[in-house]
């Protein structure tokens, strides 16, 4: 190869894993809304032996570099679990990073473009990192604030590289804000708790030592609850279970909440807080030092985000998402987690919407992209 021209390869080595995981602190250096991930996570989401995603999924993960100079990276992934749910060749592309540099993001997109196509995908979506049961989305507006807890962040160039590429809109998500300081119980609200109420209506905390037993209720609820919502995958039970033993760490009872109507479980909504605000101090070590920052911060964290928030689909109609969203504010006024973010949500989840802004005065304040090209 000729000095200067940029090369993509993939990622074989553990050295090269390291250099993959530390790629973004390079992209942004200076950037004071970014938050760095906690490296040793990072390890352990991309090692197949440790992350059940990679059970039924394909990854591959590629660097661009010139001249030994690391100017990018990327994944891409078949996810046979989305391939079996939707009957569809659609690949996806993630973890995407690089250098303000146009040259840089094509020769990553097109080497994710041959790799899916050699594995039969007819049609790329992204960004995913991995999938739409992690972190999603390409954030288009809202560059004026931190992301919090599992949500994305990047430059804003990195919308004109895709679309350069010839990737376009196929969904957009969004985040509200919420001041659960200001909120009051309107009359709809208590309304539709009178009427719940004669059908033995419960909304109560989870059992963090019943907690088997509890992942599983929750599990059948989001399965039911999400099952026909766009981009949805479903887990296996090894990916629920290492996903609720990650979030049980940071579970807050008060804030993980199970609708019973009638002794039956049908609905759910969980909501933690912005352990973002700690790791922003961390700089992507817990040790030796960071384990104290993490304790000294965590008891300061100011901003919650209500992460999931489901109903069976045959009692939508009730108003038990209001109830639950009522259920959390009284939650957050009671123990004066005020601040709140509720993302996210599909653009065309029109009842959500009208929940958020005309009952709780949420305001809109990001957006994120979920991108499309054919192969």
């Amino acid at each position: 190869m000729a000095t200067g021209e940029i090369q993509v390869v993939p990622v074989s080595t553990r050295k090269q894993e390291s250099l993959f995981i530390k790629f973004p602190w390079k992209v942004y250096r200076g950037d004071p809304y970014w938050v760095p991930p906690l490296i040793s996570e990072r390890k352990r989401f991309l090692n197949p032996k440790i992350n059940p995603f990679f059970h039924h999924a394909q990854v591959k993960l590629f660097l661009a570099h010139k001249d030994k100079e690391i100017l990018g990276r990327i994944a891409a992934v078949v996810d046979d679990q989305y391939i079996n749910y939707y009957h569809q060749k659609v690949g996806f592309f993630g973890l995407f990073e690089c250098l303000p540099d146009y040259s840089v993001a094509y020769t990553l997109l097109q080497s994710v473009e041959k790799w899916l196509k050699e594995m039969g995908m007819e049609t790329i979506q992204g960004p995913m990192n991995l999938s739409t049961n992690h972190e999603c989305g390409l954030l288009i507006e809202g560059f004026d604030s931190p992301p919090v807890f599992m949500t994305p962040y990047n430059p804003s160039y990195y919308r004109n590289y895709l679309e350069n590429y010839g990737f376009q809109k196929v969904k957009d998500l969004y985040a509200y804000f919420i001041d659960f300081s200001r909120y009051e119980k309107g009359k709809l609200e208590e309304k539709i708790e009178r009427v719940l109420s004669r059908r033995n209506l419960r909304v109560r905390p989870v059992n963090l030592k019943n907690f088997e037993n509890e992942a599983q209720t929750v599990r059948e609820i989001y399965n039911s609850a999400w099952g026909n919502n766009w981009g949805f995958v479903p887990m296996t039970d090894e990916e629920f279970w290492y996903m609720g033993k990650e979030l049980k760490k940071i579970v807050i009872p008060d804030l993980a909440l199970i609708a019973e109507l009638d002794g039956k479980a049908v609905g759910f909504t969980l909501t933690v807080p912005d352990i973002n605000q700690v790791l922003k101090r961390l700089n992507g070590r817990l040790f030796p030092w960071g384990i104290f920052k993490w304790f000294y911060y965590y008891k300061k964290i100011d901003v919650f985000r209500a992460l999931i928030l489901g109903i069976i689909e045959k009692y939508r109609h009730l108003g038990l998402d209001l109830l639950l969203y009522v259920k959390l504010a009284e939650a957050a006024k009671k123990n004066g987690y005020l601040k709140w973010e509720i993302s996210w949500i599909l653009e065309d989840n029109t009842a959500v919407h009208n929940v958020l802004r005309k009952r709780l005065n949420a305001q809109l304040y990001k957006k994120y992209r979920i991108f499309e090209k054919a192969i």
